[in-house]
């Protein structure tokens, strides 16, 4: 007997087969399960029910928290080829794409804000700095109508050669008084 929660009711379901688990590996099976990434997951949940046989579905999807869906999902990809890479749990090119790519014009007002506020090495011409802080750069921006983040800023210092500039320490040379002989 399973329980579980649905729409803020207890049922009880009555499963066909078994509790083919203890108690302790239900436990290690969870908390495999926590640590995997969202497709290794779905494979995971896949492999148990299908060693299972039938009602292992529903049974893994109770053990997990999961949906029968993905239970079934993950048994389909275990039968299909696989068409990412082993290291990669997306296709590439997913995920948002960069605000830099986004938006090209960025970097030529950027330039132009750093334009009065930039500084170099005089041995070195590639050396350049600028006396503006990451935040004020942002705010300069969001004044001329881009919304960036403090990150963008400095991949944006990076690429365009500037580094952060260091304050050396100065050593102050102790004078030393002469000892009085009595």
């Amino acid at each position: 007997m399973v329980c579980f929660r649905a729409k803020n009711s207890l049922r009880r379901v009555s499963l066909k087969m078994s509790q083919p688990y203890t108690e302790d590996i239900e436990l290690q099976m969870k908390e495999v399960y926590s640590r995997l990434p969202e497709k290794n997951r779905r494979l995971y949940a896949g492999v148990e029910a299908s060693k299972l046989g039938h009602g292992g579905i529903t049974y893994i999807s109770h053990l997990f928290s999961c949906s029968r869906n993905t239970v079934l999902r993950g048994i389909n990809e275990l039968l299909e080829k696989p068409t990412l890479p082993q290291e990669r749990n997306r296709a590439k090119g997913g995920g948002r794409s960069e605000t830099l790519e986004k938006t090209p014009e960025l970097n030529d007002i950027f330039l132009l804000i750093l334009k009065e506020h930039t500084a170099g090495d005089p041995m070195d011409e590639k050396v350049k700095w600028t006396n503006l802080t990451c935040y004020e750069i942002k705010m300069q921006l969001l004044e001329k109508g881009f919304k960036v983040s403090r990150n963008i800023v400095r991949k944006l210092l990076k690429k365009n050669g500037y580094v952060k500039r260091k304050a050396l320490k100065k050593s102050h040379r102790r004078i030393s008084k002469p000892k009085c002989s009595i």
